[in-house]
């Protein structure tokens, strides 16, 4: 296993005999990947993009010291974490120009008709799932910088706890330590809401 190559390292490997196509065909599949690490890390989707576009920038300046010893995937997430965490580190030094835009998800764009009451529920549970998962993003936005990436890392990139050990540059036991606390921070906000209806309630 250890002296398979992935895919991804193989193309990389291309992009430092000079293919540029292997490295646009690399930015394809992990533009959107990368993008949505970056704006749940630094919670900013208008910056978000600038960065990762400064991540693959990294990528391919470091093209001719890449070493296949992980996944193309571990390094690449790895990169993106590091800028990351640079830009929140320029941001507590220079809070006035940091811009803190929360992500969420997709709005519900139902038609204006008339609908059978089923489906009138089936809006109404839909619109509060939303809603949870917007709170839940919230707070998730608010946890130490390690235990936010790490559960984006498991929960939305299904990465495993050794490549997430990997991009955090920690053990497993830290990364399920990690990922622990911070599920267990989000329930204990959650709860309140979830029995009150009143996000006020839950955050106090």
């Amino acid at each position: 296993m250890e002296n398979e190559v992935d895919n991804d390292a193989a193309l990389m490997l291309k992009v430092q005999e000079g293919d540029f196509a292997a490295f646009e065909l690399l930015v394809d599949k992990y533009k959107q990947p990368v993008t949505n690490i970056v704006a749940r890390i630094i919670r900013d989707t208008t910056e978000a993009e600038d960065l990762a576009q400064n991540v693959f920038l990294q990528v391919y300046k470091a093209a001719g010291r890449y070493k296949v010893t992980a996944k193309f995937s571990t390094w690449l997430f790895t990169i993106a974490r590091n800028l990351s965490l640079n830009e929140l580190r320029r941001r507590s030094r220079h809070p006035a120009t940091s811009l803190d835009a929360s992500v969420s998800g997709d709005s519900d764009d139902s038609p204006g008709r008339q609908i059978e009451d089923r489906q009138v529920t089936s809006a109404a549970d839909d619109a509060l799932r939303s809603e949870l998962v917007e709170k839940i993003d919230e707070v998730l936005g608010e946890l130490p910088v390690n235990q936010r990436t790490a559960i984006i890392l498991v929960k939305e990139k299904g990465l495993s706890y050794d490549d997430i050990a990997g991009i955090l540059g920690c053990s497993v036991s830290a990364v399920k330590s990690l990922i622990h606390r911070g599920r267990e921070t989000i329930k204990a906000r959650i709860k309140p809401y979830l029995v009150s209806g009143t996000w006020d309630s839950a955050v106090k």
